[in-house]
């Protein structure tokens, strides 16, 4: 997983792409597409382009955890609001401007003469796909953002003890409760969640996006989950980026939610027994070594059961003698496209444990797409997640 820093200098990258295709869009506008418009069009057009364009500066800033931090005297929703717009807008405006180029490429290279009424089929073709990525991200953003799956799946476990055959375990990740998923949405998981009544619930860290998000509200939430173990959690990234990770262990705690800071739990269900410990979030191994000591928390002859938000961990969960691990923080790639049978997202190029089920020398990692979102409040081809494991004997 990369590490904070490599993230920052990402997130700078992705935010001058964005600022660069503003300023392309800017001159084309202005040189081109204005003259061409009525002047009452080009002037509500232009009215329009220039406060997405501060939203997009705005956002882009706003991607910085100090700046986020800097400027949490804005209210969340207004704040939150800005931030969505300026990113929707500034990355689907950079793939309509790459169709746009490629389309007018091709029409100025033509491979062979077309008819009047072909010419016509072919312009109103590239309109339509410089429009599609808008398009897509308002699919993403009303349907599919709130469209919540339940997931089941089976979890092996090594010499897995035959009264734990079946345990049902709840999970929940990447809440991200914020203007773009509300407190209300979660108590919509959280029911569905229950319905399946699982033995043991676990949430995997990212309760809250940024400072100023309702992070009592979401603890308050969180305590109607019902599992017979309890719950038990781990910490995510953006409670390090909002610098509420202590508030949140203690105000969880005391209202009947654990959340494990290298810590473990001994559960006991008939004569099994499942050891779940719990890691603060990982950063990168180039920055310091994963999961120090982590061994220490492990019982042995016991189903061991790591809970870290970062899956990167998974290959040193293993040789740390961990039976199984359940992750979160990819969000399954959030906006993910199938390409020749090929997964395409952003994720990708971070961790090779996306989405799903890993095995690695008989121990499992699961990990869940979660049900919120960060950046872009969009979700295509990664639906949100609520996911119930059971047991199984590998």
């Amino acid at each position: 997983m990369v590490s904070l820093h490599v993230a920052f200098l990402a997130d700078i990258l992705v935010s001058l792409v964005i600022v660069a295709a503003q300023v392309l869009i800017a001159r084309l506008f202005y040189k081109e597409w204005k003259p061409r418009l009525r002047a009452p069009l080009g002037k509500i057009i232009g009215g329009l382009l220039w406060p997405l364009w501060f939203l997009v500066i705005f956002g882009s800033a706003l991607r910085i955890p100090v700046v986020q931090f800097l400027l949490r005297f804005i209210p969340a929703a207004p704040r939150g609001a800005m931030i969505a717009i300026g990113n929707v807008w500034g990355m689907a405006s950079v793939i309509s401007l790459a169709i746009y180029y490629a389309y007018r490429f091709a029409a100025r290279h033509p491979a062979v003469q077309h008819s009047i009424e072909r010419r016509g089929f072919i312009r109103l073709a590239g309109v339509a796909a410089v429009a599609a990525p808008f398009a897509a991200a308002a699919f993403g953003g009303i349907v599919e953002r709130k469209n919540f799956q339940l997931k089941e799946v089976d979890l092996p476990i090594p010499d897995l003890h035959p009264d734990l055959e079946g345990l049902r375990i709840g999970q929940l990740s990447d809440l991200h409760v914020s203007p773009w998923l509300s407190v209300r949405d979660l108590g919509r998981a959280i029911d569905m969640l229950n319905e399946l009544k699982p033995h043991l619930t676990v949430v995997t860290g990212d309760l809250i996006t940024q400072v100023g998000d309702p992070l009592d509200d979401t603890i308050r939430e969180l305590t109607r989950l019902r599992a017979d173990a309890g719950i038990l959690g781990c910490l995510g990234n953006h409670e390090v980026y909002a610098r509420c990770q202590n508030y949140t262990t203690r105000e969880a705690r005391r209202q009947g939610i654990e959340f494990l800071r290298h810590e473990a739990r001994l559960l006991r269900f008939g004569e099994g027994r499942l050891n779940v410990a719990g890691v603060d979030y990982q950063r990168s191994e180039h920055v310091r070594p994963y999961l120090p000591e982590a061994e220490k928390l492990v019982v042995p002859g016991t189903a061991n059961l790591l809970l870290s938000h970062n899956p990167d961990v998974f290959p040193k969960a293993v040789r740390k003698g961990y039976s199984a691990m359940l992750a979160g923080h990819t969000h399954g790639g959030q906006v993910t496209v199938e390409i020749l049978n090929q997964t395409l997202n952003l994720a990708r190029f971070a961790t090779p444990y996306v989405a799903g089920l890993y095995r690695l020398n008989g121990r499992s990692c699961y990990v869940t797409a979660g049900i919120g979102t960060i950046t872009v409040p969009v979700r295509i081809g990664a639906p949100p997640e609520i996911t119930l494991l059971r047991l199984r004997k590998a």
